[in-house]
């Protein structure tokens, strides 16, 4: 099955023109499993299709949550250059990057090893062009979205569930994709240009693409 995406790269909230339509009776059931009562959480969907729900972490997926906006930059890079996503949601000025378990755990050492922490020099380098990436893995839980949109709530999904067994990026993925992002971001920074931006409403993701 196909479907697009279409995140946008700006601060404005998000319009109610993004396809969040996607989030299928198996994706909701995958949502579901990490629960320890997915058919509680099933019943609560069809009742109140609008509302949100807490899920634990470290079971069904992790979740890499960083700003709205170098969180886009990111999932652009990710389905521009890279292998695609699994499903990516939006909640408070935060992207929520859904990963394979264990990424929170190894993300961190990931990054140090990259050397995404304070450079000793202090001077300015690749780290100073990213916010931190804030794990949540075991013993940690998250507000996902509700299946169906609210138009007043700025929390939704950008790629939504659509499968049982999503494909979901691992750590050495999100690394790949934070440094690109954080590139391009760099890369804007400087450039100067007599044209206005491009469209970014064009952007359109193809889920079939992703592994």
């Amino acid at each position: 099955m196909s479907s697009t995406r279409n995140p946008a790269s700006s601060a404005a909230p998000l319009p109610d023109r993004f396809d969040v339509c996607g989030v299928t009776p198996d994706g909701a059931a995958w949502l579901a499993s990490a629960g320890t009562y997915p058919r509680s959480t099933l019943t609560l969907w069809e009742e109140r299709p609008t509302a949100p729900v807490v899920l634990p972490c470290g079971t069904a997926f992790d979740i890499v949550n960083v700003p709205a906006i170098f969180g886009r930059r990111m999932l652009d890079r990710l389905w521009d250059e890279g292998p695609g996503s699994g499903p990516v949601a939006v909640r408070r000025g935060r992207t929520l990057l859904f990963s394979a378990p264990g990424t929170a755990q190894r993300l961190p050492s990931l990054l140090e090893w990259e050397e995404w922490g304070a450079g000793e020099s202090g001077g300015f380098g690749r780290v100073d062009a990213i916010p931190p990436l804030l794990c949540h893995g075991v013993g940690d839980a998250v507000t996902v979205p509700a299946l169906r949109p609210v138009a007043h709530l700025t929390s939704r999904w950008l790629v939504a569930p659509d499968t049982r067994h999503p494909w979901l990026p691992g750590p050495e993925i999100l690394v790949w994709a934070a440094v690109r992002a954080a590139r391009t971001a760099a890369s804007a920074a400087v450039r100067i240009s007599i044209f206005p931006p491009a469209d970014q409403d064009a952007k359109v993701y193809d889920v079939s693409r992703r592994r």
